[in-house]
């Protein structure tokens, strides 16, 4: 761990009171090791996919919600589940199908009748009352029944007949897509894509990592999911990475990053003069900065750097930038677009 600077250290205490330099290097190592010692506990089951599980221990270290893009075969599930025991937090799933309707995912308010024969409605909770809510291949929803999880997803409560129902803490949203099929799903709302934190793609494995795939789960050998932080400990550890202290130009380049992918910007570039019909919100800038804190502890740093910011930049800003008619006809990857705002918009 390198050495934390008096500015550093003056930027902690304003992030978190009560933390300063003696210990911020300390709280720091012990957030990384935390970091480290999931992510190996999840990879002894979910093979090939190491920058996918630490994307995905960024989304919820940061409070956020993720949406995994991946053909059939790939673990996604098993990603899921394995990352709920592991993180020790009570899971469910659901499976997004044409005919589910939003009571299914909040609950829903039933008629009973007492024994007096006095009747009173009574709420049965959905599925969403958990800590981690796998929402499977969530494009097979109807828009209206997609836009149940809008509140849930930014407020961390639903709310029922004018009646509030807070969500565990802590609540996260984990959502699959499956990009080949496309017949009978419903694109999601842009409003609904930007309370995803990160959009993650889930790619094919490489020969090496199906050897261990095929040597894991083809063998007599049967392996056991532990536990290795809990609910609680997670949060705990979400407050210690907010406090992670962040220079002020380091802040403006992720701003400027967001305020690029907008056209008219002058920070826009060329393929988002052209392609672009709006750019990422502002969440877009707090889900670089956030997570370019949780990046910054797991490589051993207490402050965040330049390169943190960048290597949050694809999953934070490809599902937050709307093409506009000629880059939908173009077919344009939005992925083309954030690695050209990345290598063109200045970092001073």
């Amino acid at each position: 761990m390198s050495t934390v600077s008096s500015v550093e250290t003056a930027q902690f205490k304003g992030f978190a009171p009560g933390l300063d330099g003696a210990n911020a290097e300390a709280l720091a190592d012990e957030l990384g090791a935390r970091f480290v010692a999931a992510r190996e506990a999840i990879s002894n089951f979910v093979f090939g996919q190491k920058t996918v599980v630490d994307q995905v221990l960024i989304t919820l270290l940061a409070g956020g919600n993720g949406l995994l893009i991946g053909v059939p075969g790939l673990a996604k599930t098993r990603l899921v589940d394995t990352m709920g025991t592991v993180l020790g937090l009570d899971t469910k799933r659901i499976q997004f199908t044409p005919d589910l309707m939003p009571g299914d995912i909040v609950g829903s308010e039933v008629l009973e009748e007492a024994d007096d024969g006095r009747r009173a409605f009574r709420f049965i909770k959905g599925p969403v009352f958990c800590q981690l809510l796998m929402a499977d291949e969530i494009n097979r929803a109807s828009p209206r029944t997609q836009s149940a999880l809008l509140q849930a997803m930014q407020e961390r409560y639903v709310t029922i007949a004018g009646q509030r129902y807070d969500l565990p803490r802590p609540f996260h949203v984990l959502a699959t897509q499956n990009p080949l099929e496309q017949e009978g799903t419903y694109p999601l709302p842009e409003a609904q894509l930007d309370r995803f934190f990160f959009k993650l793609k889930v790619t094919y494995p490489g020969e090496d990592a199906m050897h261990e795939i095929l040597d894991r789960t083809t063998s007599a050998t049967d392996r056991t999911v532990t536990r290795v932080v809990d609910g609680p400990e997670i949060l705990e550890m979400r407050r210690v990475a907010r406090a992670v202290p962040i220079a002020r130009p380091v802040q403006a380049y992720a701003i400027r990053l967001t305020l690029g992918s907008h056209p008219g910007s002058p920070y826009a570039t060329p393929l988002v003069t052209r392609y672009v019909r709006y750019g990422a919100s502002p969440r877009a800038a707090q889900a670089l900065v956030l997570a370019g804190k949780i990046h910054a502890i797991n490589r051993g740093q207490a402050f965040v750097s330049i390169d943190d910011i960048r290597s949050a930049a694809l999953p934070a800003l490809r599902h937050r930038i709307l093409l506009n008619f000629e880059g939908e006809a173009d077919e344009v990857n939005t992925d083309t677009i954030v690695n050209e705002l990345v290598a063109s918009v200045a970092t001073e």
